[in-house]
């Protein structure tokens, strides 16, 4: 990776440019000093007390020194939203988890991804920004080298990635627009379900229902967390007495879609390379988009 100094970087160290501009991890910065030719300038190798100046060129070796050897390459269905040297999106189907554990070895989204690397001839490290539950479709963002993760990690915790799902819930919400201020909490030590609890950490969630069914009984919402705990969207639709139509763990389980209904339907973010807001979207599936049709009139 190459980067010009501009005059704003003229006087700052190596470490201060890479900890403070780059947000690396620590981790990253340690394998970049030990790494030979990890750091150069005006190609040639420094230490991170080289003072930078305007027009200086940095370039860090990203390349990996690991893989992720125990991920099996599987030829798996994944439509790939947007690729470039820094990043990949993919829309994850449903029913398939993101990357592997016990009983999931083969069949996730990470070994898709080893068998685009390995037919490719690359090195594979799994770097996934975001996670998504097995049966929630959409957006997956994968970093391919540290510091593109690094940076990404950063803005997720500084809240500049934006995230929008659609769902179906069982219920109408009293409210047709609002916000979600629950805090979650783990319902108890060792599982993973959620639960709202004081003692628990802050959870925001904006909704907007779009649309009723003719019956009254199922609504189509736009979710917006502005937070990411576990299982959020799915605790916090139970929370207000409308779960996410076919959640077995919040809600109950229903004959019309087996799995429950939600979809990472948009995200936006800064790329990691050069700072630019992308905007990535993934439609619909064709079990939500079916049922949709089924429930759904235009009204609100």
């Amino acid at each position: 990776m190459e980067i010009k100094m501009t005059a704003a970087d003229s006087g700052k160290s190596v470490l201060d440019y890479l900890l403070k501009n780059m947000k690396l991890s620590t981790r990253s910065l340690r394998r970049l000093k030990y790494t030979e030719g990890g750091i150069t300038v005006n190609g040639e190798s420094v230490t991170v007390r080289r003072v930078l100046r305007e027009g200086d060129v940095l370039c860090l070796d990203v390349g990996d020194r690991e893989s992720s050897e125990n991920v099996i390459p599987r030829r798996l269905p994944i439509d790939v939203l947007f690729e470039d040297g820094e990043i990949i999106a993919v829309d994850k189907p449903a029913d398939m988890p993101t990357h592997p554990s016990h009983g999931h070895l083969d069949d996730t989204l990470a070994n898709a991804l080893a068998f685009k690397a390995a037919v490719r001839g690359e090195r594979f490290v799994f770097r996934p920004a975001n996670r998504l539950d097995r049966n929630t479709s959409g957006i997956v963002l994968v970093a391919k080298d540290q510091i593109s993760a690094c940076r990404l990690f950063e803005q997720m915790r500084a809240g500049n990635v934006k995230k929008t799902y659609i769902a179906i819930l069982d219920g109408v919400p009293s409210v047709m627009r609002g916000t979600v201020d629950a805090p979650i909490a783990r319902a108890d030590e060792g599982v993973l379900m959620r639960t709202v609890s004081e003692e628990g950490r802050e959870a925001h969630t904006e909704y907007n229902v779009v649309a009723t069914s003719r019956d009254g009984k199922y609504s189509l919402v736009v979710l917006r967390p502005l937070t990411g705990r576990t299982h959020q969207l799915r605790v916090h639709m139970a929370h207000v007495g409308c779960p996410i139509l076919g959640d077995f763990l919040y809600g109950k389980e229903s004959p019309l879609l087996p799995r429950h209904a939600l979809h990472a339907a948009r995200l936006e973010f800064d790329h990691p390379a050069d700072g630019r807001r992308m905007r990535i979207s993934a439609p619909l599936p064709d079990d939500m988009a079916a049922l949709c049709d089924r429930l759904f009139t235009e009204r609100n």
